[in-house]
């Protein structure tokens, strides 16, 4: 067995069904190892958004999505979707090749150091030397992407190590290993800080939206009865229908949901990851923070928790449910009167018939058009801070968004993965122009894949959320908008069904009817974003005042 046919086997042997990527003449042997073996290879227009494929397999599954490449520039186009996964949790396998080391007969064409690029941006980056070393290997690889925090990990295959001969060299078989419970005394402290308090709040991160951990959050608010806020990327761990629910922090001061912030006196932080972009600026003396992780708080100039618990966040919040002594916690008044204030600020013009449609609208339709189990796929822009304050969800994992490195170009491919995965429920891209572009061309990727997917393109003709940042600090209109080609006529080419919006009132039906129809569908509405200064600066400016 040579050592192409042992990396395969080794992928197999860890339950991999899939591989994207875009092959080269230094990976030649593992594509001909992947014809013949159980694994699909899915051929995609470009690197980069193979690795975002590969990362939203493992945000989605908690399982390593795995992505190929060849040496170089290849390689190189993977370190955007390896950023992503990284910042953002998701664990992933990054194969990629190069020229045989042990002889140099193209000198350094080509040879760039992707073990040393990639070192910064994976948990492990490393260069297979030996064909039976790659079982070992394999397996270290997805134990090390798979532990808290997941993230990915990178694996060079060279040439010649690819085509040796590795003999008969066993494989490692899988095993579980169980996260340590937390500490009965951390447990306790927690609780008497939330039994001594007034306002005690619940916020829910990026590490809340694990796929394991939905019942057990679900669980804990409906034992303790605190009411709860979220990050961006923890939208929907608890769904959004709870009567506890407060809002989303889509921004990290003097939003609406910061009126709850404010007021509490304990706020317990449950898989806060401060890669996220803060959902409140801690001050001395101003909160006591209670840290639920599975690692230790990074301590940073806004977020130094005064209490932890770590470890299983599952089971540390079952426990301290117990010591909660459950119904003995009542909901403040307050908190009611709050709540209400903040949920019909946010809901504020959702029907309003203005066209180009404003942002609430759109998140009204698509929140319309989308059952509770149908999967929203965010590019980057400022439509995203809109559906991360607006849109509600009832499941885990329907919002997929990037609070973390926020790249764009991600959208597509994260709601592709989505498609792929849960091909009986409904997928919608939401993607600006700008983002949109960046990686339309796996448009037929999709096609060639027959998925059922629906894109929603916002179109501004600008990168939209850079230029309002440009007018909130008063600087001229400059260097930031472009033109488009016909989106119509753009989805057509590559097979999909193309559709303009042209009034309010046509959103919704023509989001409705793509889905109907099955297939591919591209849907362009252009959005009237005046309302990020009127809601976004001015309205929140005038509550703080």
């Amino acid at each position: 067995m040579k050592g192409s046919d042992l990396l395969v086997a080794a992928l197999e042997n860890e339950g991999v069904d899939r591989i994207f990527g875009v092959p080269g003449e230094e990976n030649l042997d593992v594509v001909e190892s992947l014809r013949q073996s159980s694994i699909e290879l899915v051929v995609t227009r470009h690197e980069q958004p193979a690795a975002f494929l590969a990362a939203t397999y493992g945000r989605l599954t908690g399982k390593p999505g795995v992505a190929l490449s060849t040496l170089g520039p290849g390689a190189l186009n993977l370190v955007t979707g390896a950023a992503y996964g990284f910042l953002g949790g998701m664990p992933m396998v990054l194969i990629t090749g190069q020229k045989p080391i042990r002889q140099s007969r193209q000198a350094h064409f080509q040879i760039v150091d992707v073990v040393g690029a990639m070192r910064p941006l994976t948990k492990q980056s490393q260069q297979i030397v030996s064909a039976s070393s790659i079982p070992t290997l394999v397996r270290n690889a997805f134990r090390i992407a798979t532990e808290e925090r997941p993230g990915p990990v990178h694996l060079e295959l060279p040439e010649d190590v690819a085509a040796e001969e590795a003999g008969d060299v066993a494989l490692v078989p899988p095993h579980a290993a169980d996260l340590p419970v937390p500490s009965t005394a951390d447990v306790r402290r927690a609780a008497e800080l939330i039994l001594a308090a007034r306002f005690p709040l619940l916020m829910f991160g990026a590490g809340a939206s694990r796929p394991q951990l939905a019942p057990a959050l679900a669980d804990f608010v409906r034992r303790v009865r605190m009411p709860f806020f979220n990050t961006q990327m923890g939208k929907g761990a608890v769904g959004g229908a709870s009567e506890f629910y407060l809002g989303t922090a889509a921004l990290s001061e003097r939003d609406y949901v910061h009126q709850a912030i404010d007021r509490a006196d304990v706020i317990v932080t449950i898989g806060h990851e401060t890669v996220e972009k803060p959902p409140f600026l801690m001050a001395r003396g101003r909160h006591q923070v209670i840290h639920v992780g599975f690692t230790p708080a990074a301590v940073e100039e806004v977020y130094f928790p005064q209490t932890e618990i770590i470890g299983d966040i599952a089971r540390g919040l079952d426990l301290l449910a117990g010591e909660l002594l459950e119904g003995r916690l009542k909901m403040n008044p307050d908190w009611v009167a709050l709540r209400r204030d903040i949920l019909d600020h946010i809901t504020d013009r959702e029907e309003e018939d203005r066209f180009p449609l404003t942002p609430q609208r759109i998140v009204h339709d698509v929140r319309k058009v989308m059952p509770p189990d149908g999967i929203v796929a965010l590019d980057n822009g400022m439509y995203k801070i809109w559906f991360a304050r607006n849109y509600r969800t009832d499941v885990a994992n329907t919002l997929l968004l990037d609070n973390a490195l926020a790249t764009m170009g991600a959208g597509l491919p994260s709601g592709m993965m989505a498609a792929l995965l849960y091909p009986g429920r409904r997928v919608l891209v939401v993607a600006g122009d700008g983002g949109f572009m960046m990686n339309s061309q796996e448009l037929e990727t999709a096609r060639r894949l027959k998925l059922n997917l629906v894109v929603l393109v916002i179109e501004d003709h600008a990168y939209g959320m850079i230029r309002w940042k440009q007018a909130v600090d008063a600087m001229p209109d400059f260097g930031l908008t472009f033109g488009n080609p016909d989106f119509v006529a753009y989805a057509a080419a590559y097979g999909a069904r193309g559709r303009r919006v042209t009034s309010a009132a046509e959103l919704a039906p023509a989001l409705e009817e793509a889905f109907s129809q099955g297939g591919l569908h591209v849907v362009v509405v252009p959005i009237d974003y005046s309302e990020n200064v009127r809601v976004l600066v001015d309205e929140l400016r005038h509550m703080q005042d």
